[in-house]
């Protein structure tokens, strides 16, 4: 049994996410998403997908790539 580092359950079914050299423990994908996932530029919601990259800025949705000013200069 390990214990998630967001949520602090110890849980038998735990597992670790490898990030490069960077190792994380979580209970549920749930708390890796809340932890590892980027966060739109625009509407800060967790990118899960593939998202949209403008420049250095991800996005949740070509939507909010559009609505932000820094991408429409681009």
């Amino acid at each position: 049994m390990a214990v998630c580092e967001v949520c602090g359950n110890d849980y038998s079914r735990s597992f670790v996410v490898t990030r490069g050299e960077e190792k994380r423990t979580f209970d549920s994908f749930e708390c890796a998403i809340h932890a590892m996932a980027p966060r739109c530029a625009h509407c800060s919601c967790a990118v899960i997908g593939h998202g949209v990259e403008r420049g250095s800025a991800i996005y949740c949705c070509e939507h909010c790539a559009r609505h932000e000013p820094a991408a429409k200069e681009r």
